[in-house]
C-alpha cells in the first residue's frame, strides 16, 4: 500500500464523496439482498429516516448525561422499552452500548468483580455453550476469565447436565443463547435458569440476535420456550437494537434484573486531576447519533411494524427452509426458531463457492461444515432466485469433479479439518499485524482473485498436511 498522508491542500467535498462512492464498488451488495449477515436493511425510506435522526445528534456526546439531557432521555426510554419487551419489571436496569460485543463484554467484568467481592480468592471461570458467540471468547480473553465450554446435544442446544457438572466455586456466570448465532436454536434457558438459581450463579442470556425479534415471534403465536426475565434464574440479557431492531449501527442494550448486579459494571474514579469520572459502560465518548437513531427506529416501527417485519422474516425463512430441505443431500441443522439457520451437505463449501460466483455473499460455518443465513424482510424478494442458484451450484459441484479441492472450498475445507488450531491462530495474527501495521497491507491481491489471507491460510494448510512433523 502506498504511503498515505494528509493532503497538502484539502480536496473539494464533492470530489471526496465521488472517491468514497467509487471505493464501494467491491463491497458486499446488501441493497439487492445478496448478503445474509452484517446488514439489516429495510430499504432506503427507513435508512434515510435513520440518517436524519442520527445526523440530528451527530456531534452530541453521551459521555456526560447532564450536558445532553435529551440523549439520556433517549437512552433511558430505549432501556425501559427493551426491559418491557423482555418481561423485566420496575427494578430492571440497563444501559445502551456500542453493539453486541460490548453487551457481551460487560456482564463478564460485572460478574467477575461481583464474585470477587463475595469470594476474594478465586480464579474466575464462565460456562458457555460451544456454540456461544465468539464475543464471549473475546470477553474471557480481555478480562482474564477462564472460558469453560459445555458440549452441545444432537439438536445443537447446550447440554444442561454437562453445565451442571462444570459448575464449581470459581464459576462466576453461565451463558445461554437465545438464539445461538451459528444454528439459530434456543438453548434451554428455563432449565439453565433453574440450575443457576439453585447454585447461586448468575445466568446471562445472549439475545443480541433475538432480543428484538423473539418477543414478536411469540406474539404472532409461534411456540416458544421462555428465555427472558420470566425465567427466575436469568439475571441479565443483551439485545441488539441495530439487528432486528432495525436501527443504525452501534446500538445495543444490556439489561440486569436489578441494580444489585449492575452496580458492579460502573467505573468511578474520584482522584483524577480532570475531575471525578464516572462511566456506566466501556466507552467514554458515546456517539449520540447511534442512541438517537435507536430511539427513533423503535418509535417509528412501533409494535405493529415489528410484528409485520417479524411475520415477513418468519414466512421467508419457512420458504427457504422448505426449499433447501427439498434439495437432495442438503440438511437444515437443528430446529431454528427464527430467521437464522444453517444447512450442510456433501462438499458444502464448494456449493458456497458456486453461490458466490453468482453474486451472493455467503457465510460459512465449521465444526461441522455448513452454510449460514440470517434472514431480513427484504429477502422475501429473492427466495426463488436463491434456491434456483443453490440448486444450480449443487449440480455444478456434483458434475464437476475436483471443485471441492480448489479455490475457496479447498481453503475452507482444509482449515476446518486442520487439527493444529494454534497454527491457524498464529497465521491469522500475522495477517492482522500486516493489516494494522505501519504499512497497512490490505487483504487483497491485485494479481488475482484470492486475498492474501486466503493464500496464507491455504499455504499453512498445505504445510500441515504435507509435513506436520516440521511445524
Amino acid at each position: 500500500m502506498d504511503t498515505v498522508k494528509i493532503p497538502k491542500k484539502g480536496i473539494q467535498r464533492d470530489k471526496v464523496l465521488e472517491q468514497m462512492q467509487a471505493f464501494r464498488g467491491d463491497d458486499a451488495n446488501y441493497h439487492d439482498s445478496k448478503t445474509w449477515s452484517l446488514v439489516y436493511y429495510l430499504g432506503e425510506e427507513h435508512t434515510d429516516f435513520l440518517k436524519k435522526a442520527y445526523a440530528m445528534y451527530f456531534s452530541e456526546n453521551a459521555l456526560n448525561p447532564m450536558a445532553f439531557k435529551s440523549l439520556k432521555r433517549f437512552e433511558s426510554e430505549v432501556v425501559r422499552m427493551a426491559a418491557d419487551l423482555l418481561n423485566g419489571d420496575d427494578n430492571t436496569v440497563g444501559v445502551m452500548t456500542s453493539g453486541g460485543t460490548e453487551s457481551c463484554l460487560l456482564p463478564v467484568v460485572t460478574y467477575r468483580d461481583m464474585a470477587r467481592k463475595k469470594r476474594r480468592f478465586i480464579r474466575p471461570e464462565m460456562i458457555a455453550p460451544q456454540s456461544v458467540h465468539v464475543a464471549w471468547e473475546k470477553a474471557a480473553h480481555y478480562f482474564n476469565v477462564k472460558m469453560v465450554h459445555a458440549p452441545l446435544m444432537d439438536d445443537f442446544r447446550v447440554d444442561v447436565d454437562a453445565v451442571k457438572k462444570l459448575i464449581n466455586r470459581n464459576t462466576i456466570m453461565i451463558v445461554g443463547s437465545a438464539p445461538s448465532y451459528p444454528h439459530g436454536v434456543l438453548d434451554p434457558i428455563g432449565e439453565l435458569g433453574e440450575l443457576a438459581e439453585k447454585r447461586g450463579v448468575p445466568l446471562h442470556v445472549d439475545s443480541c440476535l433475538g432480543g428484538f425479534f423473539l418477543p414478536f415471534v411469540k406474539k404472532l403465536g409461534y411456540p416458544l420456550e421462555p428465555f427472558d426475565f420470566t425465567v427466575p434464574g436469568v439475571t441479565s440479557i443483551s439485545a441488539d437494537v441495530h439487528k432486528y431492531g432495525y436501527s443504525a449501527k452501534g446500538a445495543s442494550v444490556i439489561l440486569y434484573r436489578n441494580m444489585d448486579y449492575m452496580r458492579h459494571q460502573f467505573f468511578v474514579h474520584a482522584d483524577w486531576p480532570g475531575g471525578v469520572f464516572a462511566s456506566p459502560a466501556l466507552l467514554g465518548t458515546r456517539p449520540g447519533g447511534a442512541i438517537a437513531a435507536a430511539w427513533a427506529s423503535i418509535m417509528a416501527m412501533g409494535e405493529d411494524g415489528y410484528l409485520e417485519a417479524t411475520r415477513e422474516v418468519m414466512d421467508t425463512t419457512a420458504r427457504l427452509i422448505r426449499g433447501i430441505e427439498d434439495i437432495d443431500s442438503l440438511k437444515i441443522m437443528g430446529n431454528p426458531i427464527m430467521g437464522v439457520f444453517a444447512y450442510t451437505g456433501k462438499d458444502i463449501f464448494a456449493v458456497g463457492d458456486g453461490m458466490e460466483d453468482k453474486g451472493w455473499h455467503i457465510d460459512r460455518l465449521q465444526r461441522p461444515n455448513a452454510l449460514h443465513a440470517m434472514v431480513t424482510p427484504r429477502h422475501k424478494e429473492v427466495v426463488d432466485l436463491y434456491l434456483e442458484d443453490l440448486r444450480s451450484s449443487l449440480r455444478k459441484t456434483r458434475d464437476t469433479p475436483g471443485l471441492a479441492s480448489r479455490g475457496n472450498a479447498a481453503m475452507y475445507g482444509m482449515i476446518a479439518d486442520i487439527p493444529f488450531r494454534r497454527m491457524i491462530r498464529s497465521q491469522v495474527l500475522k495477517m492482522m499485524e500486516d493489516m494494522y501495521g505501519p504499512k497497512m497491507v490490505m487483504p487483497m491481491d491485485s494479481g488475482g482473485d484470492e486475498s492474501r489471507i486466503k493464500q496464507w491460510l491455504v499455504a499453512l494448510a498445505l504445510r500441515i498436511f504435507q509435513s506436520p512433523d516440521k511445524l
